[in-house]
């Protein structure tokens, strides 16, 4: 099983505009074997919160072979020319190890800070990422859509990877499923879906037809995890600081139909993560292969967490996944 690590780029008034703690974390995931470092996106948020693609691009340099990946990019609020030469050139700079991972988006305010209206942001979404795989495939690209339009355009660079970087996309519903098989080429499920509900929704969507640009049909599964001697030991490093990021997160999510999820219990969240013994964990993770997923991204350091808290549960997993 391929593991990622989703680094936290939280920011607080001691760290800021620091990344020490995340290049250090990703190096030592490098060399723990693991397959991505993953990062997310988030906008207007206090204290702060590290740009995910100025990051990327700052943790590509300090790395030699580990994947970067996303997890994901709101690509409604982008412009697409834009999004796909950053995206082109962090591939050229990491020497082909871009993955780049999207999502629709939920936050009104962060549409609104972009200039764009949640009710648009599944033709913007689609646009984009139409215009952004013709730009990245394409010598040269005509395209009149109703946010974007070019003539004769081309990226110089583009990419590394050939014939692209690969692209995954998040979301539960139907919808989510069909776009994704449609137009991307792998599928990252939230963190909160439950095993109960992921081996349907897995099957669902590897029996969508697969889009004329597709590179496959990959499942990526997002999880809360730490590895620790005991059960017990794992469970008190974690528990604390992810609670206060579902607190947040039920706040973030009031105008969105899953926030209630966030909302559960303890107990409720432990039984959907990789949380626990060794032994625990690696049984944990053979199950989501067995249901079918091609790798497993672990956030192991809700905000709040010390870095060494942190640090030893990259070395358990690259243990565990050696």
């Amino acid at each position: 099983m391929r593991l990622g690590l989703y680094v936290n780029l939280y920011a607080d008034k001691a760290d800021r505009p620091r990344l020490a703690d995340a290049v250090e974390q990703v190096r030592l995931a490098e060399q723990a074997g693991f397959a991505w470092v993953v990062l997310g996106e988030r906008h207007l948020h206090r204290p702060g919160y590290h740009e995910a693609l100025t990051s990327l691009a700052y943790l590509a340099a300090h790395t030699e072979r580990i994947g970067l990946a996303t997890a994901g990019l709101i690509a409604p609020v982008y412009q697409p020319v834009w999004l796909a030469e950053t995206l082109a050139h962090i591939d050229v700079l990491s020497g082909g190890r871009l993955t780049a991972g999207f999502v629709l988006g939920y936050r009104p305010e962060e549409f609104t800070l972009f200039g764009a209206r949640p009710g648009e942001r599944v033709p913007r979404f689609e646009e984009c990422l139409e215009l952004l795989t013709r730009l990245w495939t394409e010598d040269e690209v005509t395209y009149k859509g109703r946010w974007s339009e070019v003539d004769g355009a081309y990226l110089s660079p583009r990419p590394v990877q050939n014939p692209r970087p690969r692209i995954w996309n998040g979301g539960r519903v139907p919808a989510a499923l069909e776009r994704t098989a449609r137009m991307c080429d792998g599928w990252t499920t939230l963190f909160n879906e439950t095993d109960e509900e992921l081996p349907e929704k897995i099957r669902a969507y590897r029996a969508h037809p697969r889009g004329p640009r597709s590179l496959g049909a990959e499942v990526i599964v997002c999880r809360e995890g730490y590895a620790a001697a005991t059960t017990q030991r794992a469970r008190d490093a974690l528990e604390r600081p992810l609670r206060g990021l579902y607190d947040a997160y039920g706040d973030w999510k009031r105008t969105s139909m899953d926030a209630a999820r966030y909302a559960q219990q303890w107990d409720d969240i432990v039984a959907r993560s990789v949380i626990g013994s060794p032994e625990e964990c690696t049984e944990r993770i053979g199950r989501y292969a067995e249901m079918g997923a091609d790798g497993l991204v672990l956030r192991v350091q809700p905000p709040g967490m010390p870095q060494a808290d942190a640090l030893r549960a990259i070395e358990a997993f690259g243990e565990l996944n050696a």
